[in-house]
């Protein structure tokens, strides 16, 4: 572990000396994670680039790609672009980037089960703002706006998030 890694903790997600309140998937911690549990993948995630929406906010860093009108994420395991950003039309099943609500005006990508993705082990395990404190994701794990942001602006690309098992499977939620 070093310092930029983002490490799962029962108080929140650990960054660089601080602790910072997070939610986690509604189906608690997975040592196998599977499409639509809803559970948090346990493991140590590569963190896969950074997403943001250019006509909501800033670049957070220099190597952060904006999210455009057409972009989508395919969760169709029998497609072959399964847990991959693809475009819209799309003949598959997808969750939209560009979303009318801020959940993901901000969205760093991690590795689980991407870039070479397995069908029905789980798509998308994103770190993204939060809806309000406590309440659970679909398996990614999310901060309050400004707490993602300031993750965002000191992440370094070859930083990590860690999610260990941890004892009851939960966390403490602010």
């Amino acid at each position: 572990m070093t310092p930029n890694d983002l490490v799962l903790t029962p108080r929140g997600v650990r960054f660089q000396g601080r602790t910072f309140p997070c939610t986690i998937g509604k189906g608690g911690l997975a040592a196998d994670k599977r499409e639509g549990d809803g559970a948090t993948p346990i493991g140590a995630h590569a963190i896969g680039g950074i997403l943001y929406r250019p006509d909501r906010i800033a670049p957070p860093t220099p190597w952060a790609i904006p999210i455009g009108p057409t972009d989508l994420w395919s969760d169709d395991p029998s497609d072959k672009a399964y847990n991959h950003m693809v475009r819209a039309p799309y003949p598959h099943s997808y969750e939209a980037l560009r979303r009318a609500d801020p959940l993901y005006d901000l969205v760093i990508i991690t590795g689980w089960n991407w870039p070479e993705a397995t069908a029905g082990r789980g798509s998308a395990i994103f770190i993204h703002q939060w809806r309000r404190p406590g309440y659970p994701t679909e398996g990614c794990v999310a901060f309050a706006r400004a707490h993602l942001h300031h993750i965002a602006s000191h992440l370094t690309p070859d930083a990590r998030l860690i999610v260990p098992p941890l004892a009851n499977g939960t966390i403490a939620h602010p």
